[in-house]
Order: structure tokens, then sequence, then C-alpha cells
């Protein structure tokens, strides 16, 4: 008898034959060195930090099949999220698209904390993605791949708006929620059935992906490849871990915060799935013929972990709200070991996964992100005049701070190793930094480099106009200047 997923394999691929996409020929120019129709598995984590990885400088969290995964693939230094929060971010991996776009600009609603902080109005914000958004998982079914979502969606809830609505054959435990219920079975997730009380949802989404790669790996599966969006909940608060794990690291450390120790375990439950992967790949000898991306949708958690030498944290513009991880593994093609300091954004993703698999761009639906496969193969250009964010809205601060925001309405270009960030409240103004020489963001050159300045505020000004992006601009009728003028824009 099949199992539930070659049933619905079977299923899926007769009506992905009664599906056509219009499209338009991608660039063939390496396809011929590359294994035909590779697998794709795209590894979301959710809050991973930029060095919230041992490889990547993290001493107390251990992670050496993550390590291992980036010492045989490739690894971005200067990889970026499009937003500083989950669902904008995700929207653009998803969809290809700047926010203005898709205009997911953030979580839930764009009316954050107290009305009386609030200088401007902000721009509203959608909650799921448009049906007219063609994701990735649409594009690659017309070229015969079987898609599944697992984990964290986020935007929308099926059948319309979830993974089903949006292209994924499969879906298993995506929802419009942005954190799970629970941890630990009963998972209280209308998309995913309980297991076992007090399995562990990180373990039970690995556990499906391994069961959805040995299905699809089947004789009668050949000449269907998978694309498997694994979208780990963790590591989103609630902060719950494995108890054996959080023992484990409150012996390490014993004078670590409770939360870092926690952050820890989960961070090694996630290292520890990827582990079984690449495991079962080699097991099923398909190591060779599928890809892994690993990343994260923004930085790390504020208070709970630190992303230093960057600066700023999860919900903010700068580096470290917006810097993350990426590692592309493909043995055999790719040389091991390659480290690529190009900056690089979420929106790449999307076309580079369409030029690996071989399929066609969408012809009504605009890719602002470029394929990476010139960089990755280290062959051909790859030329981009600058990469941009666009976050129109205010996001709350943490427990403890003077500042009622972690953020206001803002906007960023980075071009080479300047980045502008424009605050659109008219008491703020902008900040400029040269990442080369000051990646910790401490050195506002806006004054000592007018030209630089007037110039990436000049091209970041031509962009909107180009996609028609709303700014923010009208005041709040409710805002209290004097409960705010003295606050420290300065976040340190």
């Amino acid at each position: 008898m099949k199992s539930n997923y070659l049933q619905f394999r079977d299923v899926a691929i007769s009506f992905s034959v009664l599906f056509v996409l219009s499209v338009v020929p991608v660039s063939a120019q390496l396809a011929t060195e590359f294994p035909s129709k590779p697998n794709v598995i795209l590894i979301v984590i959710d809050d991973l930090g930029w060095k919230d990885l041992a490889f990547m400088g993290n001493e107390f969290a251990e992670t050496p099949n993550i390590d291992r995964l980036a010492s045989e693939g490739v690894v971005f230094t200067n990889a970026y999220a499009n937003a500083p929060n989950c669902a904008p971010s995700r929207a653009s991996l998803l969809s290809g698209q700047y926010t203005p776009r898709h205009k997911i600009y953030t979580v839930t609603t764009s009316y954050r904390g107290e009305a009386k902080d609030r200088q401007l109005i902000s721009t509203p914000t959608k909650n799921f993605l448009g049906r007219s958004v063609v994701t990735m998982a649409e594009a690659v079914k017309s070229n015969g791949y079987v898609s599944a979502a697992m984990g964290k969606w986020h935007l929308g809830n099926d059948p319309r708006f979830g993974p089903s609505g949006q292209g994924f054959n499969f879906n298993l435990g995506g929802s419009s929620a942005g954190l799970p219920a629970s941890y630990f079975s009963p998972y209280k997730n209308p998309y995913i059935k309980d297991g076992a009380p007090g399995e562990y949802l990180t373990d039970r989404l690995t556990g499906e992906a391994l069961r959805f790669i040995t299905d699809m790996t089947g004789q009668q599966a050949e000449n269907h490849p998978f694309l498997l969006y694994l979208s780990h909940y963790a590591l989103h608060v609630p902060l719950t871990a494995k108890q054996e794990l959080v023992e484990k690291y409150q012996n390490k450390s014993p004078d670590r915060s409770k939360a870092a120790v926690v952050y820890a375990a989960m961070i090694e439950s996630v290292d520890q799935g990827v582990g079984q992967i690449m495991v079962k790949l080699k097991e099923l000898g398909i190591t060779q013929n599928t890809v892994i991306i690993f990343t994260s949708d923004n930085g790390g958690h504020g208070g709970v972990t630190s992303m230093s030498p960057l600066r700023g944290a999860k919900g903010t513009l700068y580096e470290g709200g917006i810097r993350v991880p990426l590692i592309v593994h493909w043995p055999g093609v790719l040389n091991a070991g390659m480290v690529i300091d190009t900056p690089v954004i979420g929106t790449d993703l999307y076309p580079t996964i369409l030029e690996i698999t071989g399929s066609d761009r969408p012809s009504d639906h605009v890719l602002d992100g470029k394929s990476l496969m010139p960089l990755l193969a280290n062959s051909g250009k790859f030329e981009r005049e600058a990469i941009f964010w666009h976050f129109p809205v205010y996001i709350n601060s943490h427990p403890g701070m003077n500042d009622p925001w972690l953020t206001t309405p803002a906007a960023a270009v980075r071009r080479g190793d300047w980045k502008l960030i424009e605050y659109f409240e008219p008491n703020r103004g902008a900040e400029l930094y040269n990442l080369e020489s000051d990646i910790s963001e401490q050195d506002n050159l806006v004054e000592v480099e007018p030209r630089v300045a007037k110039d990436l505020l000049d091209l970041m000004v031509e962009w909107r106009k180009s996609i028609d992006v709303p700014v923010p601009t009208e005041p709040n009728l409710l805002y209290e200047a004097a409960a705010v003028d003295a606050r420290d824009f300065n976040i340190r």
C-alpha cells in the first residue's frame, strides 16, 4: 500500500498535467553542466541570526551538521532577508518580489504599539499573498515538480491563501499563524495531526520531510523531482526546547540566561534535523542530485542572542535585523568551501531555483531578484546596481527599552560597501554607513559624505517611483510629541 505522500503525489501529478503556466525561457547558459532536474530542499529557519551558527562564530550553540553543510557547500557572507520580520520576508522569498509589489510590509497590522507614539500614519499591510502572485512552487510545477510546504507559512490559510492555494501539492502545518500554539504535541494546529504526547515540533517536521524525500525518490517518482520548502517554526517564540538539550546547555554554561539556554537548545534541534536530511539523501543515493539551500527569514532575537559585531536585531533595518546566513549545498556541482562576499537578497532565490531546475520564468509575474548561478558556478557576470528595503511601519521595542520602537517607518539601500537608511519621520533624517570599514554601523557618515548620501537617496527615490512605492507622510493626529521628543534613536 502506498504511503500518504505517494498517494498524494499521484493525485498531484494528475492535476499538474492540467496546469498550464504561461512562460518565457530562462537562460540555459550553464544548464548542460548540471544534473537534469535536481531536487531542491529550501530550509528556512525562523529568527536565526547571522551569528547564531558555530561556523559563523557562535561559541555556545553546537551546529556540527550545518557547519558540515557549509564546509561542503557555498557560503554567502553578505546575504540579506527582504525585511526585518517574518511575513514580508517570506512573501518576498516565495514571490521573488520586493515588498511594495506584494504589499505585505509587516506582521498582522501596521498599527503597532500606542497611537500617541506614532508620528506618522503607517502604510497599510496585507497579510496574505494575492492569488495573482506566481510562487516558486507554481513556477516549477509546470516543469513536472511536486512540491511540499512543511512548517511555518504565515501568509494566509488553506485552501485559498495557504500553501495549497499557492501552488504547493502538499501542506503540513502551514497557516496564517506566525508562531506555534505549542512546540510539543498536541500542537493545536489544524494543518498537522498531533503526534505522540510530548513529540517536539521541529523533530516532527524533520520526520515528515524525511518521509516525503523517501517517497518521492521511489521508482515511480523518478520522473517527478521535488521541491521541499521546509520552514521551521523554530526559533520563534515561545522559546521552547527539549528538556535533555536544555539541561545540556544549562550545564555547559550555568551563568547564561534561561532564554539563551533554550535558544541554543532549539538551534541544536534544527541542526540535528539538517544532519538527518543529509544522511537520508546519502542513503537514497541522491545527494548529488539534490540542492539544499539553507537560510533564515530575518535577524535573531534581540535580548536573547547577539549579532555582534552587527548592530541591531530582528525588527530593525540595521545589519543585525536583515543580514542572515545563506548556504547552498550541491556536492559534485558547486565548489565545496567557496565563500562569496557579494551582497545578495532573499528575492534572488526564486530565479536561482528556476535556473537550477531548468524551469521557465512566469511571463506575467515580475521577478526582482537575480539568479545566483553565475556566482555559484563562478561563471559569467553577476551585475546589479543596488538592493533595497522598504519598511513603512512601526515595530515595537523589547521590554525594558526606553524607546517605544525598534524602528520607525524607514527604507534602506545598499550599493557596494555603502548603505543608506532613510527614516520617514521628519525629525529623523538619514544614516549612511560604509560596511567595509564599519560593519557595526557606528559611524554615521551622512554629513561627512553628503554626495554619497545624496546619490543613494536619489537612487532609492528613483526605485520607488519605478514601482509606485507608497511612502508614509500623513501626520498622525493622535501623536503626542512631548511624550517622545527625548527618545534616543541610536538603538545599540
